[in-house]
């Protein structure tokens, strides 16, 4: 069995060591100063990505400020006050059902309340929303998971020394669970920066010559023009360096997001 399972990793590593070799070399040759500080250009033909760098960047963080705070909220009443009853089951079997609804769903749902009914219209706001909507099941399953790996001893502990249960949970519980909610973070976040389906009705845009100036600005994302570079225009095949360019960029992007939140994340649990 043991045998079995270093296959089956060593399947799963060469799996993700292929696909970054694969646009390592392909994307390679695209990758220059000119292509990671200029807009696009020629039809999306020529230029860079910086303009999808940057939307990118604020729309997954944009997400995780207000996915975050939320998801914990939610795990801390659901696991510490919501207890075994039948409203809290009711609450965990729809979480559970919406970390599995496609990202589509959430794009269109974005689309017919935020930019329609909310009047946002196709902006950074609209996007940050939807995407923080789409992540806070993922956040709310890991942050519950992190608080239930906190002995209860240390909360009878707290609690025998004269703490309240509130003080109990924001000097011993939460501090405790912290480097797991903050797994939950980095799965959040390399789900936003990752997005499609879920940007194009409601942030992003085939091209904008602006930077976004306020929150009500449309952007441009890499998911979203490497989509539109392999499925767009009369000119695929000459545009093929920059589609994996821009996929390079991306994967390198959210490797950096997520390195220095495990680093945060280590630095924290060292100190506990």
């Amino acid at each position: 069995m043991f045998g079995l399972l270093r296959v089956a990793a060593g399947i799963n590593i060469l799996a993700l060591v292929g696909v970054c070799v694969f646009l390592l070399w392909n994307g390679s040759p695209a990758i220059s100063w000119e292509f990671l500080t200029e807009p696009p250009r020629r039809m999306m033909t020529a230029g860079g990505v910086w303009p999808c760098i940057v939307g990118t960047f604020l729309l997954a963080f944009g997400a995780m400020l207000i996915a975050f705070p939320l998801g914990v909220a939610s795990a801390v009443y659901l696991h510490e006050y919501g207890g075994k009853g039948r409203y809290t089951r009711y609450l965990r079997l729809g979480i559970s059902n919406l970390a599995g609804v496609p990202s589509v769903v959430f794009g269109l749902f974005g689309l017919a309340f935020f930019v329609t009914f909310l009047g946002m219209g196709v902006s950074l706001l609209a996007g940050v929303l939807t995407l923080a909507v789409l992540t806070l099941p993922v956040i709310i399953n890991t942050t519950e998971e992190a608080l239930r790996q906190v002995p209860d001893a240390w909360r009878e502990a707290s609690l025998a020394l004269g703490a309240t249960r509130s003080q109990t949970i924001a000097r011993v519980v939460l501090p405790a669970a912290v480097p797991g909610m903050l797994t939950g973070a980095i799965l959040g976040l390399a789900r936003a920066a990752g997005e499609t389906a879920a940007i194009m009705f409601t942030a992003a845009v085939f091209y904008t010559p602006k930077m976004p100036d306020s929150v009500f600005s449309a952007v441009m994302s890499l998911p979203y023009h490497m989509y539109v570079l392999a499925t767009a225009g009369t000119e695929i095949e000459k545009t093929r360096p920059l589609q994996y360019g821009t996929a390079l960029i991306l994967l390198v992007l959210v490797l950096g997001m997520n390195l220095i939140a495990i680093i945060i994340r280590d630095r924290m649990q060292r100190k506990r």
